[in-house]
């Protein structure tokens, strides 16, 4: 999916919603558990009661590979099952030395060798640029490179101030040379809202994959404020929020109603811009 289909869907759907699945065995209703693969059967009702109000899925690949051969198995399966028009993205946080990083690149984009094609995988840039190339040489395929996170320690290097500036923001000014905002994505956590203005100036026609609204506390109005542009611009990712609404029965229609909350948000959001 390229950039211009994304933001075709992103109008279409009026929502810039990216749901993450990232199952844990002890935390899905235990009705499933008569399944023979419990975790594929709750991705599989979580996307059937979603997939009209968001534009991407995002499974984290380690709960996957946590569960081994099987973990695998359901990762591929998963990807197999989301629809063609939803953008979706190995969230690995990959990123090694060139033939390495090659590899990887295969794992996740080469359906034909893995099993599995998906649109974009979250890379870590920190070894530099041999270690990201390999991943842009996939024609049609993004990269979304760890700029500014959600998590807690973010600070520890991510905030420090060097000769040019703070580490993140040379991660952006540099990165943005090796590919255009065709190929390129970044991860800004919702929860540093206060840095999406600054961010703008340096990536404005990027897309932000945003994690931290909803359970991290991160507010999706704030990061609009700053983080929106023409062609939106923004992918709002929401896991635990959704995924894990209800234990009970009900899950996938109440991840529904959560999700629906956040895709009506946006639509206002949207309009309000002038983007819809």
């Amino acid at each position: 999916m390229n950039k211009k289909q994304l933001f075709d869907q992103i109008k279409k759907k009026r929502s810039f919603l990216c749901i993450g699945l990232d199952p844990v065995v002890e935390n899905i209703p235990k009705h499933l558990l008569k399944y023979d693969n419990p975790v594929l059967e709750f991705n599989k009702q979580i996307i059937d009661a979603t997939k009209d109000l968001c534009v991407a899925y995002k499974p984290n690949t380690a709960f996957y590979e946590s569960m081994g051969l099987k973990g695998w198995e359901t990762l591929i399966e998963t990807w197999k099952y989301i629809p063609t028009n939803v953008f979706t993205i190995a969230d690995a946080k990959r990123g090694d030395i060139g033939n390495t990083s090659a590899m990887y690149a295969r794992a996740f984009f080469n359906e034909a060798q893995s099993g599995m094609g998906f649109d974009a995988i979250t890379v870590a840039p920190y070894m530099g640029k041999d270690s990201v190339v390999p991943f842009l040489n996939h024609k049609d395929k993004w990269v979304i490179l760890l700029a500014l996170t959600s998590n807690e320690g973010h600070h520890d290097f991510q905030l420090s101030e060097t000769k040019t500036g703070k580490l993140y923001e040379n991660v952006i000014r540099v990165s943005s040379q090796w590919a255009d905002s065709d190929q390129l994505m970044y991860v800004v956590g919702a929860t540093i809202a206060s840095e999406f203005q600054n961010i703008r100036k340096i990536a404005p026609y990027h897309f932000l994959l945003v994690p931290g609204v909803g359970a991290q506390g991160g507010s999706l109005a704030d990061v609009c404020q700053s983080g929106l542009n023409k062609e939106c611009g923004l992918l709002i990712n929401s896991s635990r929020g959704i995924i894990y609404a209800s234990k009970g029965e009900d899950f996938a229609e109440r991840a529904r109603e959560e999700a629906l909350k956040l895709q009506q948000e946006m639509e206002q959001i949207l309009k309000a811009s002038q983007i819809i």
